[in-house]
C-alpha cells in the first residue's frame, strides 16, 4: 500500500499470513468453520446453562460469562481475519483499527477475569465447602460479574482513548492479522511512552494479577485434594475443576509465552491465533466433553425440543 511521508495515514494494511498460495482457500474455509463452530458452541453453553435448573450455580454462571467473552473475542478477530486471508492482505481505517483493538483488549480482559472468578469458585467449593453457599451467593455472583464487565469495557478506555490521539505518518503496513498494540505503536510517529507505561500497568492488572490468583487458588486446591484419604474421592474432587484447569493452561500458556519470551513475528502470529481463535473454539468443547452435568442437560434439552416439535 503506497503512502506519502508528508501526509497522515488514514488506512492501515494488514499483511496477515503471507505465501499461503494454494492453501489460501482451504485456510479461509477452515477459519470460517472454526468461527461458526465457536459461535454455535458458546451459544449452546449459554442456552443449556440458562435452560437447566440443575446448572443454576455460580460455577456455570461464570462459565456463561466466559462464553460471552469467547463470542466477543472471535467476532472481533475472525471476520477481519477472513478478509485478510481471502485477499492476501486487507486495508482497515485507523479508526476501525483502534476500535478493533479496543474490543480485543476488552474481551481478553473479560476472559482473564472470568477465568479468575471460576478459579475462586472452585477454591471455595473444594477448600471451604461448608461456607460455600454463604460466600458464593447470588449477590456476590452478580456483583463480581458486573465488576468484571465494567473493568473490561470501561477501564480499558484509559488506554484506547490516548491511542486515538496518536499520529500515523509513516509506513502503514502491519505484519499481523489484527490490530494489536505493539504493531500499531511501531507505525506511530508520536511519543508513546505513557501509552507503553499504561499498557504495562494493564498487563499487571488484567494478566499477571489474575494469573497469580489462579495459581494460588490451585495450590490450595491441590493441597486440599491431597488430604482426601481415598483415591476415588481425590479423583472425583479434581474432576470438578479439571475442565477449568485445561482452559486456563491453553489460554495463559500462549498468552504468557508472547509476553515473556522473545520470538519472531511469525511465531507471535501463530501464538496470537491460538489464544484469539483456537481457545474460544476449544472452551465449549472441553466443558461439554468433560462435564457430565452439561452433557446430561444438553441431552434433556434436546429431547424436550424434539417432543415440542412432534
Amino acid at each position: 500500500m503506497p503512502y506519502n511521508n508528508s501526509s497522515t495515514v488514514t488506512e492501515i494494511w494488514l499483511l496477515g499470513f503471507q505465501n499461503l498460495q494454494s492453501f489460501r482457500i482451504c485456510f479461509f474455509l477452515l477459519l470460517l468453520l472454526i468461527y461458526c463452530v465457536t459461535l454455535c458452541g458458546n451459544l449452546l453453553i449459554i442456552l443449556v446453562v440458562s435452560y437447566s435448573r440443575s446448572l443454576h450455580s455460580p460455577m456455570y454462571f461464570f462459565l456463561t460469562q466466559l462464553s460471552f467473552s469467547d463470542i466477543l473475542l472471535s467476532s472481533t478477530i475472525i471476520p477481519i481475519m477472513l478478509q485478510v486471508v481471502l485477499y492476501e492482505g486487507s486495508s482497515v481505517t485507523v479508526i476501525g483499527c483502534l476500535i478493533q483493538f479496543y474490543f480485543f483488549l476488552a474481551s481478553e480482559s473479560l476472559e482473564c477475569l472470568s477465568l479468575t472468578l471460576m478459579s475462586y469458585d472452585r477454591y471455595q467449593a473444594i477448600c471451604h465447602p461448608l461456607h460455600y453457599s454463604l460466600v458464593m451467593d447470588l449477590k456476590f455472583c452478580i456483583t463480581s460479574v458486573l465488576l468484571c464487565w465494567v473493568m473490561s469495557f470501561v477501564l480499558v478506555i484509559s488506554l484506547s482513548v490516548p491511542m486515538s490521539f496518536l499520529q500515523f505518518c509513516g509506513p502503514n503496513t502491519i505484519d499481523h492479522f489484527f490490530c494489536d498494540l505493539d504493531p500499531l505503536l511501531e507505525l506511530s510517529c508520536s511519543d508513546a511512552f505513557f501509552i507503553k507505561l499504561e499498557d504495562m500497568i494493564l498487563i499487571v492488572v488484567y494478566v499477571v494479577t489474575p494469573f497469580t490468583v489462579i495459581v494460588v487458588s490451585y495450590v490450595y486446591i491441590i493441597l486440599t485434594i491431597l488430604k482426601i484419604p481415598s483415591v476415588t474421592g481425590r479423583q472425583k474432587t479434581f474432576s470438578t475443576c479439571s475442565s477449568h484447569l485445561a482452559v486456563v493452561s491453553l489460554f495463559y500458556g500462549s498468552l504468557l509465552t508472547i509476553y515473556l519470551f522473545p520470538s519472531t513475528q511469525t511465531v507471535k502470529k501463530i501464538l496470537s491465533m491460538f489464544y484469539t481463535v483456537v481457545t474460544p473454539l476449544l472452551n465449549p468443547i472441553i466443558y461439554s466433553l468433560s462435564n457430565r452435568d452439561i452433557r446430561q442437560a444438553f441431552i434433556k434439552l434436546k429431547s424436550n425440543k424434539m417432543l415440542f416439535f412432534q
